[in-house]
């Protein structure tokens, strides 16, 4: 986020880059940058004749590289957009010659999402060893994800708590488009300077802040099993809300990081929230689970967690219905 905060600042002063190349796995950065160029730097009035947006289906290499040379009209600078450059991976490297000498009156975007280019190419190379600007956007793993969403909160004015948070990331993955969509709608409904809490997702985002896969985790974690079995009971009465396939993916997820738990020599809360990648909130759940489930039992229930996945998904278990999965996968854990 530093590094997004220096680019956005630099281009607000003025101090604009002949090229911006723009790629990574997390496209949101790389949309946020792109949005930003696109509607700071020229006027409304100076847009309609020197802002272009291609598309890389839509166009080559030589068809950027002729509209990048034009010359701005009644305007100090044209920007020229390329959405969904990775489209044209094959030919970008073309895109050198002009790198070495870019149009000092135009701004050239590229959106190169969900992939890098090889740095060792002529392409990356000319544009470092020019004034353009190449930026690597990449995916946060879901142990940043709660921090990520608690600092873009803190910047406007808001607070989450650390069950709020791992609810929206629980319920909504690591796609932080996707997030930062759920934050402004609840930034519309709820005061400034408020804090988010389990109760206001339920309320405004509709994921329930007792019956989730987060809490079902905490519940075998404890081995409670009273709760889980209502959970699971609530799970079968709303399937389309919580499919089956996505309950087996976490605790899989989780059983797994509980096997290198008990792997670790040093279970300090630091070191265990390091190599699990995890937030340091949830260590004890983990230390509670591993004093409830001994390693011989976690990798059982780890095979166990592939049967139930093969099932849930029709292999051999056609006449299953999604709360008898449910039942057995829950005997199976327990």
């Amino acid at each position: 986020m530093e590094e997004v905060k220096a680019l956005i600042s630099d281009i607000r002063s003025g101090k604009l880059a002949p090229i911006y190349f723009l790629m990574g796995e997390e496209p949101y950065y790389i949309d946020r940058i792109s949005e930003f160029i696109t509607h700071n730097i020229l006027t409304e009035e100076e847009r309609g004749f020197n802002q272009t947006v291609l598309y890389g289906k839509d166009t080559t290499v030589d068809e950027i590289i002729g509209q990048a040379k034009r010359y701005p009209m009644m305007a100090e600078y044209q920007v020229v957009v390329v959405r969904e450059a990775q489209h044209l991976s094959r030919t970008i490297e073309q895109l050198a010659s002009y790198a070495d000498q870019p149009q000092p009156t135009t701004v050239l975007v590229i959106c190169f999402k969900y992939k890098t280019l090889d740095k060792r190419k002529k392409l990356i190379k000319t544009l470092r060893k020019g004034d353009a600007v190449v930026f690597e956007s990449k995916k946060l793993y879901e142990n940043q994800v709660s921090d990520w969403i608690r600092r873009v909160l803190l910047g406007s004015g808001y607070r989450i708590s650390h069950k709020a948070s791992a609810l929206l990331v629980e319920y909504l993955g690591t796609d932080l488009s996707r997030i930062s969509n759920e934050l402004e709608k609840l930034k519309l409904v709820l005061p400034d300077g408020s804090e988010i809490t389990p109760e206001t997702i339920e309320d405004h985002i509709g994921i329930s802040k007792d019956f989730n896969n987060f809490e079902l985790k905490k519940a075998i974690a404890d081995r409670d099993i009273p709760k889980a079995t209502q959970i699971i009971k609530y799970f079968s009465q709303n399937p389309k809300e919580n499919p089956f396939v996505l309950t087996v993916a976490l605790l899989h997820t989780f059983f797994s990081q509980l096997l290198q738990y008990h792997g670790l020599s040093d279970h300090s809360p630091r070191n265990v929230a390091s190599a699990l990648r995890i937030n340091p909130y949830f260590v004890g759940e983990y230390q509670t689970a591993a004093r409830n489930y001994p390693m011989k039992s976690v990798s059982r229930i780890i095979g166990s967690l592939r049967e139930m996945d093969l099932k849930g998904k029709g292999v051999g278990s056609s006449s299953l219905s999604h709360r008898d999965l449910l039942q057995e996968l829950l005997y199976k854990i327990v």
